[in-house]
């Protein structure tokens, strides 16, 4: 939480110095739009799902990062200088499997972005900002033996899992998005770009619940989405920075 703190506050500090140095040198504005791939690393704490796959019967869990791919795209508004819109979605997921029991766990999000580019630096745009969106944070917990019959699943319903050597359990955390985020946006002409950022996920109003919207008692407090990341991408389209 410190850091994230003293994120949000080097972007508002960055963002203000930056906006009255436009404003008395007399910077042209910058303008444009792409969109492009741009694939992520994020850094939940992964190790509650560590122990509860451990519980499980699955010993080969890592709690290392995550990479995540979507896509994002912008345009600057020019009734604002320096002030770019635009949206981003990503999704990744991981998968253990120990015999016939299998875990995996599914990270993805999208939203509104909103930046400012600072204007006093030349044929590059570095650009303090933020994700404003929704996410979710899935568990899959699974055991199949691989034999499945149409009557068969029927029967499994009518008598529970209990009974059966086939099942899975979808645990869910559903949540808003609020992300500072720093990108480094580098063209290798007019049309062609490369990014490089990073920032922080952060979750609010999240909720855990498991298969058909059943509320969970017990979760672990430290078990959310909240994450670093960083970002990278090529984006195609016009850059005038």
């Amino acid at each position: 939480m410190n850091k994230f703190i003293a994120l949000i506050s080097i972007i508002i500090i960055s963002s203000s110095v930056m906006a009255q140095d436009a404003s008395q040198v007399g910077w042209v504005s910058k303008f444009g739009m792409a969109g492009g791939f741009t694939p992520m690393y994020m850094m939940p704490n992964l190790d509650p799902v560590k122990d509860f796959a451990s519980a499980a019967g699955i010993k080969d869990f890592s709690s290392s990062g995550l990479i995540t791919y979507g896509g994002s795209g912008y345009a600057y508004i020019m009734i604002i200088d320096n002030v770019r819109l635009g949206g981003i979605g990503f999704s990744g997921s991981r998968v253990v499997s120990s015999g016939v029991d299998e875990m995996k766990y599914a990270i993805g999000g999208g939203g509104l972005t909103i930046e400012y580019t600072i204007p006093s630096i030349r044929r590059i745009a570095i650009s303090p900002g933020l994700i404003l969106g929704v996410g979710s944070f899935d568990i899959y917990a699974s055991r199949n033996n691989g034999d499945f019959t149409w009557a068969g699943l029927a029967s499994d319903i009518n008598q529970g899992v209990n009974t059966t050597d086939n099942f899975t359990r979808k645990i869910t955390n559903s949540y808003y998005i609020i992300s500072p985020t720093l990108n480094i946006d580098i063209p290798f002409n007019r049309f062609l770009a490369f990014r490089i950022g990073a920032g922080y996920q952060l979750t609010i109003a999240d909720e855990w619940s498991v298969d058909n919207d059943q509320k969970i008692s017990g979760m672990p407090s430290d078990l959310n989405g909240n994450s670093f990341f960083i970002q990278t991408g090529l984006f195609i389209g016009f850059f005038a920075f």
